[in-house]
């Protein structure tokens, strides 16, 4: 024990430290042991509770997520000693998921195994939902509440609640195996384990609706989980090229947004806010992830971000290689949306009608539609040849678009201009 008698505060604060931190360990290591994951946040609840209770009058333990587990792991025995049924029937989940494991786990041991690479993917298993997969993640790994899940997906926290009973139902009916996917499986589930932590980020970088144009907690947990997923995965070039691009975007996370919460665009931006430390740390992971084979997206977006982040300003930036990037990312994943991305960086090389006449040629595409960005982009491109009128008709159909107020008043300055 760290000491006795120790302050109630101090317990406290060790508490929500080692829940935050090693949560996802926890976690893991009990639906590893015992194959449920309500069990395992049951028992995980109740040993936090039992650490509430003891360690403000014995001191916290020096091992404190030791503690924990060896105190869940108790209560989860108790617990399946008292319900036989409940018992047998995570016996036949268990020797399912164990049937699929090449090594078993370590038994009686009171140390943390890190096995949150086989939660990774049983909260992001393809027969789940897509929307249950994020959410899962974000309740079992992140480590947020279900009211708080139920805030970054702004929904209520009963339908939250609701959905992430369904996504453990579903897991458990249909026997989804707790364990990491072998050589010959990994590279179709890898990509769908690093979709959802980018969906996270995605929203928190841009939210889809709401009162502020960034989520920086949502955008943060998700840097976070792409960090251990890094680190569970070293080998693998995706997963550091997707730390890197989390890193390199979120590195002008300070300079994105003005004093009013309205959004500055790149050209505008204060380059001096931007995180250095971040930015270094996200070009090392490019190079990883762009070396020992054919690039993967990923890798190549971190690619187009780096080249952002090392220009001094807009006109020095390498339009070129940013263009040809985006040639490689259509052959790896075509989309409406990435035409667009490479439309604008035509623009900033050759000129805006170069770009526009791109742009215009995506105008039959429906998803385009509904994808506020595309109106802005055409809406840039005519102001900037001086089409106000057409401009301004493009800002009002990015304007029945956008999700957040920033967004909107932004949008209506424009309208004004044009």
């Amino acid at each position: 024990m760290a000491g006795e008698g120790a302050d109630p505060g101090d317990a406290q604060v060790a508490v929500e430290a080692v829940f935050r931190e090693e949560r996802g360990l926890l976690l893991a290591s009990l639906v590893r042991r015992f194959g449920d994951l309500d069990l395992a946040e049951e028992v995980t609840s109740e040993a936090i509770e039992a650490a509430l209770r003891h360690w403000p009058a014995e001191g916290v333990p020096a091992r404190p997520g030791a503690w924990l587990l060896t105190t869940a792991r108790r209560k989860a025995v108790d617990r399946l000693r008292r319900d036989q049924a409940y018992a047998a029937r995570l016996a036949v989940l268990q020797a399912d998921a164990e049937r699929g494991e090449a090594v078993a786990a370590p038994a009686g041991t009171d140390e943390l195994p890190d096995e949150r690479l086989q939660l990774f993917f049983t909260c992001a298993h393809p027969a789940l939902a897509a929307e249950d997969r994020t959410a899962l993640t974000l309740r079992c790994l992140a480590g947020l509440t279900t009211p708080e899940v139920a805030r970054a997906f702004l929904v209520p926290t009963a339908t939250m609640a609701q959905r992430i009973v369904r996504a453990k139902k579903k897991i458990r009916e249909a026997r989804i195996p707790f364990r990491v996917p072998g050589p010959d499986e990994l590279p179709e589930r890898l990509p769908g384990v690093l979709q959802v932590v980018y969906s996270v980020f995605t929203e928190g970088y841009a939210a889809s609706s709401g009162p502020r144009l960034q989520r920086l907690d949502l955008a943060e947990e998700a840097l976070r989980l792409a960090r251990i997923l890094h680190r569970l995965l070293p080998g693998e070039r995706e997963s550091a090229g997707l730390l890197a691009l989390l890193l390199l975007v979120h590195a002008r996370r300070a300079a994105r947004t003005g004093p009013e919460g309205e959004p500055v665009l790149l050209e505008d931006q204060d380059r001096r806010l931007w995180d250095r430390p971040m930015i270094d740390e996200g070009r090392a992971l490019v190079v990883r992830a762009l070396t020992g084979g054919p690039a993967g997206p990923y890798g190549v977006q971190a690619a187009i971000a780096a080249l952002h982040d090392e220009a001094a300003d807009v006109g020095s930036t390498d339009w070129a290689q940013i263009v040809a990037l985006y040639d490689v990312l259509l052959t790896l994943t075509p989309s409406p949306v990435v035409e667009v991305n490479r439309a604008v960086a035509v623009a900033m090389r050759d000129g805006p009608a170069e770009g526009l006449a791109l742009l215009d040629g995506l105008g039959g595409e429906p998803r385009l539609r509904a994808y506020g960005p595309y109106a802005v982009a055409r809406g840039d491109l005519l102001s900037r040849l001086g089409r106000d009128g057409e401009a301004a008709v493009a800002y009002r159909e990015a304007l029945e678009l956008a999700g957040t107020e920033p967004e909107r008043a932004a949008l209506r300055r424009k309208v004004g201009e044009g």
